[in-house]
């Protein structure tokens, strides 16, 4: 079955809202109240569909609206509401009044990922990244892959560190399997 289209295309504007299709859509909304989206456009006398209007009001018109830069304090709940909920834009967006999910979502995508690499911090654990001193456990590490590569049916080496070419921040970061997985396919025999 599925759901039918919010509107007939053929007859709706697109692109940049003008400001009488803002004031529209403000009046509207002052006098009935956010209501059904779907008949609102026709209602306001607006040639838009319903979520076109939804989203202009939600992200652009809505009094409420916080507008400006973020603060510190804003970008540092942002930081932690991240790394409780992950992608949860309007989780976090409730927590902070005044702000949208996409505006939340767009600042984080644009300034915050950068805030926090420039931090160390990998944007998606929020742990930090892997420092100077953690080198021993990769080597560790790439002694135990290099160890299971031998010993299974499967060829492989480890590069990434072999040369000794690098500094030392490079060193065990960037290492990977280089697998032969070159398969044949025979018919069984008796």
């Amino acid at each position: 079955m599925g759901r039918s289209p919010c509107c007939e295309k053929a007859h709706t504007n697109k692109g940049v809202w003008t400001k009488e299709e803002d004031e529209k859509l403000i009046s509207y909304i002052k006098a009935h109240g956010e209501g059904c989206w779907r008949s609102l456009p026709k209602a306001a006398g607006l040639l838009r569909c319903g979520k076109s209007c939804r989203l202009r009001w939600i992200n652009y018109l809505r009094p409420d609206l916080k507008r400006g830069n973020f603060t510190v304090e804003e970008d540092e709940l942002i930081i932690k509401l991240h790394g409780l909920l992950g992608n949860k834009w309007s989780l976090i967006a409730a927590q902070l009044p005044g702000r949208t999910d996409n505006e939340i979502k767009n600042y984080w995508n644009t300034h915050i990922k950068r805030k926090l690499l420039s931090r160390g911090l990998d944007p998606q654990s929020h742990q930090p990244m892997m420092p100077d001193d953690v080198d021993r456990r990769f080597d560790t590490l790439k002694q135990s892959v290099t160890q299971e590569a031998m010993t299974s049916s499967v060829t492989g080496n480890i590069s990434g560190d072999e040369g000794g070419s690098g500094s030392s921040r490079d060193k065990g970061r960037h290492f990977y399997l280089d697998l032969n997985l070159d398969l044949t396919i025979s018919l069984p025999y008796n």
